[in-house]
């Protein structure tokens, strides 16, 4: 006979670190439309790579085109924000307890969050355009931390709950 938990814990976990990086997602968004300026900066110094050490080899990569450099600056900032609105999103799914949906929007939350840090951030900008190598323009730090944080967010969301899928498997 199997009994049916409902691990209370666990879809707490989920929803508060759901909630948590929708919380800190939204604000980043927020924070690069109401001072759009900052982050341009920085998104502009990374393309056109005029902090890297300027290797003849690497420096034809460079974008530097004002217009294209903001262009990918408006993609980072909707892409953020659709992510941040997908995570409330799920948020409020795991309140009211529907996990399987809760658990599908989160999965494409914390998916476009990796995606956007862990190749954009870190196989792009970090590789591609040599951002590691820039003293003053180097975001890699920020980026690992929110790419393993929405990787901790996924494993959590995705643990078995013992209430649904788990119980009926054979």
């Amino acid at each position: 006979m199997t009994t049916t938990r409902h691990p209370l814990p666990l879809r707490l976990a989920a929803t508060v670190l759901t909630g948590v990086l929708a919380l800190y997602i939204a604000l980043v968004a927020f924070g690069n439309i109401t001072d759009f300026g900052t982050n341009r900066d920085f998104v502009r110094h990374v393309l056109a790579m005029d902090t890297t050490f300027k290797d003849d080899d690497l420096m034809w990569r460079a974008i530097t085109s004002k217009g294209l450099q903001d262009a990918a600056y408006v993609a980072i900032i909707v892409w953020e924000t659709v992510a941040a609105l997908v995570l409330i999103g799920a948020t409020w799914l795991w309140i009211r307890r529907d996990q399987t949906t809760a658990r599908r929007l989160t999965t494409y939350g914390t998916l476009m969050l990796m995606l956007l840090f862990g190749a954009g951030f870190i196989g792009i900008g970090g590789e591609w355009f040599a951002m590691w190598q820039s003293a003053d323009w180097n975001g890699l730090d920020a980026a690992l931390r929110v790419f393993l944080i929405s990787a901790v967010v996924l494993i959590v969301a995705h643990l078995p709950s013992g209430g649904g899928e788990a119980s009926r498997r054979p």
